[in-house]
């Protein structure tokens, strides 16, 4: 029995000694759980606004690296307070695109060899958007006035205004802004003669006794251009300490990426998305400088911006592809037209008048299959992504598998040969007939299981030439 007890006292010290490790881990696991629950479902208030002083602003300021002149003041804090607290929509409106404009902006400032910063500046001019246009009509994303555009290129028509195009107007404010800062030794006074033009900035300098800064001209600007500076001020830091401010994004979006491709001729917008499967309004946005769906002959070598998921197989059927998005006059003539009535037309009218039944067309009723788009849709019924829209009141390109579509498609002397043949044993040649616009290649869609070449073959052509009104035999 003593023998016993002895043995058993080596053991039983070893549980005391290892007692506590082994709780000690356990509490840590618990701790750690807790810890790592915490962490996995955090909680953001999206629209809680932060607290703030003048002199924890100053700080941060103070800490910014910049190469543009930046002194806090009242005028300035007043501004900030106003982008963070009274307006944080518009701030993150801009917040949202900024990512599409800004490397742009930066590359066409580096090129001319200038302040990265000044990129917040088309911020205050149009909130970032290349269609924006002032009601005295200045335009674009850094709100060129007609003579002030066209004398650094940006010319314009009724189809096409380049002082909408994101990458051109970029190079031309740059190099505006930079003759401006030649012209006056200072930064702040030549973003003041961006805004009411030189001569208001001279006369204030004359006005202030020869003073030569913004701040010591001030009282002689115009009202506008007194804000205009301590807009784009309080933007620079406002930009820079967004999530401070908690101006967080509650759905971040992307930028499309995409590539140029040059057809060096009349373009037709809405066949070229039909045919390429790209939607439409994905085209404008890329686009901005094309006002009608149109490239006319005066801009024939403008390149279009197409995304760059197309760029692979437009490339490879260029020469199909500039056969069938080549502008026709018809087609010109509709284009214009129908921007006309958009533009003009309030849209409760617009609506009703778009889904009216198009004149000599079949009504077909096509069922939305698993892989299916607007434009792969249109392509296949020789239509365009708007017309699909219009005719079935659909708000955005969305859609879903077994969704049922409304089309509209021209009754051609092929579809009545085609009933005719189906009416009568015998087997009947079947033909087509050339509309505007046609090309092979469009023919060869239209009529899945036929090629170019076999329509060349069929017709005894020897080149890829068609005229409308002309008839293939298609079978």
């Amino acid at each position: 029995m003593k023998n016993l007890s002895i043995s058993l006292i080596p053991t039983f010290l070893l549980f005391l000694l290892l007692y506590p490790v082994a709780f000690s881990q356990e509490l840590y696991s618990l701790n750690n759980a807790t810890i790592e629950e915490k962490t996995i479902v955090p909680i953001y208030h999206f629209e809680h606004i932060p607290d703030f002083t003048y002199n924890e602003v100053a700080k941060k300021i103070s800490a910014m690296e910049t190469d543009m002149p930046f002194e806090l003041n009242e005028r300035v804090f007043a501004f900030i307070n106003y982008f963070v607290v009274r307006n944080r929509e518009y701030t993150k409106m801009v917040i949202q695109r900024k990512d599409i404009y800004f490397p742009m902006f930066e590359e066409a400032l580096l090129d001319h060899d200038m302040p990265e910063d000044i990129k917040y500046l088309s911020i205050i001019e149009s909130g970032l958007n290349p269609s924006a246009k002032s009601r005295v009509g200045a335009l674009g994303l850094w709100q060129f006035m007609p003579a002030t555009g066209k004398m650094y290129g940006l010319d314009y028509n009724k189809d096409v205004d380049l002082r909408m195009d994101p990458e051109l107007s970029s190079d031309a404010a740059a190099k505006y802004l930079k003759s401006l800062y030649r012209m006056f030794g200072d930064w702040e006074l030549a973003l003041a003669a961006y805004n009411c033009g030189p001569g208001n900035v001279r006369k204030a300098i004359r006005k202030s006794g020869g003073k030569k800064t913004f701040w010591g001209v001030y009282d002689f600007l115009p009202k506008e251009t007194r804000s205009y500076v301590p807009q784009f001020q309080a933007m620079m830091y406002v930009m820079r300490y967004a999530e401070d401010h908690n101006l967080i994004l509650e759905q971040p979006t992307y930028p499309i990426a995409y590539e140029k491709i040059r057809f060096n001729q009349e373009l037709d917008l809405e066949q070229l998305a039909a045919l390429s499967g790209i939607c439409i309004d994905d085209l404008e946005h890329l686009n901005p400088a094309i006002q009608n769906r149109i490239i006319p002959a005066s801009n024939q070598s403008m390149a279009v911006n197409v995304p760059k998921s197309k760029v692979a197989y437009i490339t490879e059927n260029k020469e199909q592809f500039a056969d069938a998005v080549k502008l026709t006059s018809e087609k010109s003539v509709a284009l214009r037209a129908n921007a006309i009535t958009t533009t003009n037309t309030p849209k409760p009218a617009v609506a009703a008048t778009t889904n009216k039944v198009p004149a000599n067309q079949n009504k077909i009723t096509y069922v939305v299959k698993s892989g299916d788009v607007l434009g792969s849709i249109a392509q296949k019924h020789g239509t365009t992504v708007t017309n699909l829209k219009n005719w079935n009141n659909l708000r955005s390109n969305t859609i879903k598998t077994g969704q049922k579509l409304t089309i509209y498609k021209k009754e051609s002397s092929f579809d009545s040969n085609l009933a005719s043949a189906a009416a009568s044993p015998a087997q009947a040649p079947q033909f087509y007939t050339v509309q505007p616009g046609d090309s092979l290649w469009i023919i060869s869609k239209k009529f899945n299981g036929i090629t170019i070449d076999q329509i060349k073959k069929l017709n005894n052509l020897n080149s890829n030439q068609i005229k409308p009104g002309q008839k293939l035999k298609i079978g």
